[in-house]
């Protein structure tokens, strides 16, 4: 059976890094290029030093418009430039990684019409699409464990939540923030109630429960690991928790890689991992929901090729059935 040919725009950054590593081991496609003009030449095993005998692929600064698929792993607001200068195939499905195109005003562009790349809520829709926007990192962990809420319309009042991501979720570039010597020791929150992913957030929320107009109030925090994301979100609820639970197994009950636990959860069940992992936890009239996450790969690239295997028709789990970085 003949390959798919892949493409990756931005391949320097730990998202392509991901993307790479998974799609070397995907049965189904091979790497056509990796543009990165910064690095062209080069091979990507220097910068992805993980990658050090699993492949000699080099960096590109040229590009082939005739590919099945591309992936954009470029900045916010990249994107859209990006596509503005570049031309590809009228066949040429697009996956874009950005939030470029997350917004249903932001989501037709040059023609095309991309489609949020969530599998839980609009895999039907990602099946039949040419162009995908890729979640957020934190839009995907939160959404998780809102979304039985919202299908149900039970969602009626504010919405809380505290969530820490790893290091890894700044990207490669060094800030005052991002440095070694910030992040080690230390733990501290940014953008609170207004990061860029709840304009998604509340965007999903809305679609499936029309008359949502409580507040969603979103406090990010920077935690002292490299990857993952720790969320929890608690709101109002009526029901029992029993209740609770089968909202949430219905919901999910056809669901790849999103899992209801019974136990109390923590990162490393995900790290490495394409999994969404909840637990529910009821206190008076409160719902306490906890959903973890890898940032790099449930909440990036992982759900980046489970969006591909949706849309070329492959099994959902093609080359994304990873062991967790357990021990």
């Amino acid at each position: 059976m003949k390959k798919l040919k892949t493409g990756i725009i931005g391949g320097a950054g730990y998202t392509a890094g991901e993307l790479i590593r998974l799609l070397i081991h995907h049965s189904k496609v091979e790497i056509d290029f990796i543009y990165s003009t910064s690095n062209a030449g080069n091979k990507v095993s220097k910068v992805h030093q993980d990658l050090l005998g699993s492949t000699d692929l080099l960096f590109s600064n040229e590009i082939n418009p005739e590919i099945d698929v591309l992936f954009l792993c470029l900045g916010h607001g990249n994107s859209r430039a990006f596509l503005e200068k570049n031309s590809f195939s009228d066949s040429t499905k697009i996956i874009d990684l950005s939030n470029d195109f997350r917004l249903t005003k932001d989501k037709v562009f040059n023609g095309k019409t991309f489609i949020y790349g969530l599998p839980e809520l609009n895999k039907e829709a990602i099946k039949k699409a040419n162009y995908i926007a890729n979640p957020g990192c934190f839009a995907t962990a939160i959404q998780m464990a809102l979304l039985p809420l919202a299908k149900a319309e039970v969602l009626q009042n504010d919405v809380h939540i505290n969530a820490v991501t790893g290091a890894t979720g700044a990207g490669t570039s060094l800030s005052a923030t991002t440095h070694f010597t910030y992040r080690d020791n230390n733990f501290s929150h940014y953008k609170a109630f207004t990061h860029q992913h709840l304009g998604e957030i509340n965007q999903t929320v809305n679609q499936l429960q029309g008359d949502f107009n409580s507040d969603i109030n979103f406090m990010p925090n920077r935690g002292n690991f490299s990857r993952g994301i720790f969320a929890t979100l608690y709101t109002k609820f009526d029901g029992s928790l029993e209740d609770a639970k089968k909202l949430y197994s219905e919901f999910y009950k056809d669901a790849a890689f999103t899992f209801v636990s019974d136990e109390d959860i923590h990162l490393k069940q995900v790290v490495n991992t394409n999994k969404c992992i909840l637990h529910l936890h009821k206190h008076e009239d409160k719902l306490l929901v906890t959903s973890v996450i890898d940032n790099l790969l449930k909440g990036a690239s992982g759900q980046a090729i489970q969006n591909m295997n949706l849309m070329f028709g492959y099994e959902e789990t093609e080359g994304l059935q990873l062991k967790a970085n357990y021990f």
